[in-house]
């Protein structure tokens, strides 16, 4: 790279790589969660991204150039990850925040992405380039505060803390039942 304008075209190409694989990727982790909510916030994210791959090729022809041509590694390893959280079996409520954990870092990664181009488009004043990034950073930081809420509502209150939480429920269950009765003697006989 010779110039801050083909650093830019190769930025929007390996975004628009990015945004593709995700497209295949966001189908099957909303299938795989238990969580509603996180479906919801899987599947308003897939939407979300058919946009980006939009306004990343309306970016491309503004600036004259394919987007097509290069592979994002860097989403290939992160979508690789979510792969591992898909075979995996055990607690809905766990495997729907490692759910979260993975999709988490692919929103940081394209919220790290975005602002890299749209402040690259910024400074070598493309602002009509640098408008529609900064439209899609807004959604790709909205959509890690949605994950963020939908794990601390959802998710995370429901997950096991431990792995002896389940019995330690079931015997704080049974501890609970003669408290109670121990705790209705004593008002009776103060009568």
């Amino acid at each position: 790279m010779e110039n801050l304008t083909e650093l830019l075209e190769e930025q929007i190409k390996d975004l628009y790589n990015a945004e593709n694989q995700l497209l295949k990727a966001l189908p099957r982790m909303a299938k795989k969660a238990s969580s509603e909510e996180l479906k919801d916030a899987f599947n308003a994210h897939l939407e979300e991204t058919k946009g980006h791959v939009d306004r990343l090729e309306q970016v491309c022809e503004s600036l004259d150039f394919s987007p097509k041509g290069k592979v994002c590694a860097a989403m290939k390893g992160l979508i690789e990850e979510g792969k591992e959280v898909l075979e995996e079996d055990g607690n809905d409520d766990v495997v729907d925040a490692a759910l979260i954990a993975a999709a988490q870092r692919v929103e940081h990664y394209e919220m790290a992405a975005y602002g890299t181009v749209k402040t690259l488009a910024t400074l070598l004043g493309h602002e009509d380039v640098a408008k529609l990034l900064d439209e899609t950073l807004g959604e790709e930081k909205a959509a890690d505060e949605k994950l963020t809420e939908v794990a601390e509502t959802a998710v995370y209150p429901n997950a096991p803390k431990s792995e002896n939480d389940s019995e330690e429920d079931e015997s704080e269950e049974e501890e609970e039942k003669p408290k109670a009765k121990s705790a209705k003697k004593p008002a009776k006989s103060g009568k």
